[in-house]
C-alpha cells in the first residue's frame, strides 16, 4: 500500500509546483527557480560588504539585482561577482541556472568543495574561480559543459588529477583551457599564424611596436602585439605581468590570451576585433555614412566606464591604464566598448606610490599632473576618460576638436566657453548631420569639464561616473534628465565647474609618447 502512496506524494508535488508558476510567481522577465537557486547562494556565502543585499526571496525578477546579468528574455546569464570580498562555501544550487553562461567569482575567499552540478550548466562559456580556497578535487562534471571556452581555477587549494572528461574537451573541441596560467605560445606558432609577420597582415603601428593579424590552427581569428624591444623587461617579471593582466576579465576589457617569449622576441596575443577601434569608426574618411550615430557613441561611454572601472576597483593589485583616448578603446562585433591596450599598464599594490620615472601616452590625453612630474593614480584614467567623452562628441582627435580657429589655443578652455556661452552645436561631429540629443550633449559636455579638472582630487572616481551614466543619477538642483539611450533610464551630470576654470596644461600638436600599446 506505500507505492500508491508515493505515487500521490509525488503527484501533489508536482500539481504544487505547476500551481506556482501559474499564480503570478512567473515574470516575464525572470522566474522563480532562478530567485530560489541565487538565495540559496546569498545563505551559504558570508558578505561582510553587504554587496548581495539587494538580493530578495520576495522578487521574481533577479535581473535587478547587483551583479546580476539577464538576457533579453528574462534568464539570468551572467553572475559577476569578483573581488567583492565574498567567504563560505558555494551551493550546489548554483546549478539550477541552467541559461548561465558567465560566472566569475575569482579572488574572494570563497572555499569548499566546486560542487559538481556547475556541470548542468550547459550553456557555460566562461568560468573563473581562481584566488579562492576551494579545495578537493575538479569536478569531472565540467566536462559535460559542452560550450566552456575559459576555464580558470588557479590560486585555490585544489588537489588530485585534472579530470581525462574535461582534458578530452579541450581536444575534442580545440578550447582554450586555462587552469594555472596564460597559453605561451611558440615563436614558431604566432610565425605561421601571421605568414611570418607579413606586412600585409599589419593592423596597427605604436611607439610599443607592431600587431599582426593571424589565424591559429583552430581558426580562432588573434591579434598579435609584437614589442621592438625584447628587452622590454626580464623573463620572469615578463611572464609574472603577463599573468597578472590575465586576471583581469570582463567584458569590457579586452582579454589576454597568451604570450610569447624568446631571447629576442616579446608578444602578446589578443583577440581580433573586426570593427576596430572608436578612433577608426570615428574618423575613417571613407565611410559615406557614420558608422557611430548618437546612441552607439553614449553606449560606448558606459562601456569604457565599466572597464576601467574594473581595473581601478575590481583588480588585485588595481590597474591603472594610462592612456585611454579612442584609439585605445575598440569595438566587438556588437559595438560594445572593449578597453585595450592596458598589457603594458603599471600593475600598482596598494603601498606603490604611483610615481614612475618614464610618461607613457599621449599629449593631450594626459593629465597635467601626469605629464609634469610622472605621477599617476586612477585620476590620471579620469582625465583621459575626459578626453574620451570630448572625442565622442566631436569625433575628432583632442587636439584637432578645434580646427583652426584655436590650434593654438587651450581646447578644454574652448570647451568650457561654448559650454557657459550654450553654443554646444559648434562641438558635434557633422558626420551626425544634426542627429543628436542636445540635452545629452550638454550633460556629457559637463561631465568632460569635471573629469579634465587640473586638480586631480576634484575629478570624480569611475565609480561616481558610471553611476552618474548608467544609473540615473541626479545631484537635488538638478532638473530632471533625459532618456539614455544604453539603459532606458534618465541621467544627468553636476553642473558646477567652477573648479574647472584652472589653468589647463595642453599644447597644442598631438605627440605620441608610447603609441597606442
Amino acid at each position: 500500500m506505500r507505492e500508491p502512496k508515493l505515487i500521490l506524494a509525488l503527484t501533489l508535488n508536482l500539481v504544487i509546483m505547476v500551481a506556482d508558476a501559474s499564480s503570478g510567481l512567473l515574470s516575464p522577465k525572470g522566474v522563480n527557480f532562478e530567485v530560489a537557486a541565487l538565495m540559496s547562494m546569498k545563505k551559504q556565502i558570508r558578505d561582510p560588504n553587504h554587496v548581495l543585499d539587494g538580493w530578495d526571496i520576495n522578487s521574481v525578477d533577479p535581473c535587478t539585482w547587483n551583479m546580476v546579468g539577464c538576457s533579453v528574455e528574462g534568464f539570468v546569464v551572467s553572475l559577476e561577482m569578483s573581488s567583492v570580498g565574498l567567504s563560505g562555501t558555494l551551493s550546489p544550487s548554483i546549478g539550477n541556472l541552467t541559461h548561465l553562461q558567465t560566472m566569475l567569482l575569482q579572488n574572494n575567499q570563497l572555499t569548499g568543495v566546486v560542487p559538481p552540478d556547475i556541470g548542468n550548466l550547459s550553456e557555460l562559456q566562461t568560468l573563473d574561480l581562481s584566488g579562492n580556497q576551494f579545495f578537493g578535487e575538479i569536478p569531472s562534471s565540467l566536462g559535460c559543459v559542452k560550450h566552456l571556452n575559459y576555464l580558470r581555477l588557479s590560486r585555490n587549494k585544489l588537489s588530485g588529477q585534472i579530470p581525462t572528461s574535461i582534458a578530452n574537451l579541450t581536444v575534442q573541441q580545440d578550447y582554450e583551457f586555462n587552469i594555472g596560467h596564460l597559453k605561451r605560445f611558440s615563436l614558431h606558432e604566432l610565425q605561421v599564424a601571421t605568414s611570418n609577420f607579413s606586412s600585409r597582415n599589419i593592423v596597427g603601428k605604436g611607439g610599443f611596436g607592431v600587431i599582426y593579424k593571424g589565424s591559429l590552427p583552430n581558426k580562432t581569428v588573434v591579434a598579435v602585439k609584437r614589442f621592438k624591444d625584447p628587452s622590454l623587461t626580464g623573463e620572469v617579471q615578463f611572464q609574472t605581468e603577463v599573468e597578472m593582466i590575465g586576471l583581469a576579465l570582463h567584458r569590457n576589457l579586452l582579454r589576454l590570451y597568451g604570450f610569447c617569449m624568446t631571447p629576442m622576441e616579446k608578444l602578446l596575443v589578443y583577440p581580433f576585433l573586426p570593427n576596430g577601434s572608436v578612433a577608426d569608426r570615428l574618423r575613417d574618411p571613407c565611410q559615406e555614412q557614420p558608422s557611430l550615430d548618437w546612441s552607439k557613441r553614449m553606449c560606448i561611454a558606459v562601456g569604457a566606464a565599466r572597464g576601467l572601472l574594473y581595473l581601478h576597483e575590481q583588480c588585485n593589485p588595481k590597474i591603472i591604464h594610462r592612456d585611454v583616448k579612442a584609439a585605445n578603446i575598440l569595438l566587438d562585433e556588437n559595438f560594445e566598448a572593449v578597453v585595450g591596450d592596458f598589457g603594458l599598464a603599471k600593475l600598482l599594490d596598494p603601498q606603490d606610490s604611483h610615481v614612475t620615472t618614464a610618461v607613457r601616452g599621449t599629449v593631450g590625453h594626459i593629465a597635467p599632473e601626469y605629464l609634469s612630474t610622472g605621477q599617476s593614480s586612477e585620476k590620471t584614467d579620469v582625465f583621459g576618460f575626459g578626453i574620451l567623452l570630448l572625442e565622442l562628441v566631436t569625433g575628432q582627435k583632442a587636439l584637432d576638436a578645434a580646427n583652426v580657429q584655436v590650434q593654438k589655443g587651450m581646447i578644454l578652455d574652448w570647451v568650457r566657453t561654448l559650454y557657459e556661452i550654450k553654443k554646444l552645436e559648434e562641438l558635434v561631429d557633422k558626420n551626425l548631420r544634426g542627429c543628436f540629443n542636445a540635452d545629452e550633449l550638454e550633460k556629457v559636455v559637463g561631465l568632460t569639464l569635471q573629469c579634465t579638472q587640473s586638480n586631480p582630487d576634484l575629478r570624480p572616481n569611475m565609480s561616481k561616473i558610471l553611476k552618474i551614466l548608467a544609473s540615473g543619477e541626479r545631484e537635488p538642483s538638478e532638473s530632471p534628465g533625459v532618456v539614455d539611450p544604453c539603459q532606458g533610464t534618465s541621467f544627468s551630470f553636476p553642473g558646477n565647474f567652477s573648479q574647472a576654470h584652472e589653468e589647463s596644461s595642453f599644447v597644442s600638436e598631438a605627440i605620441e609618447l608610447s603609441g597606442p600599446r
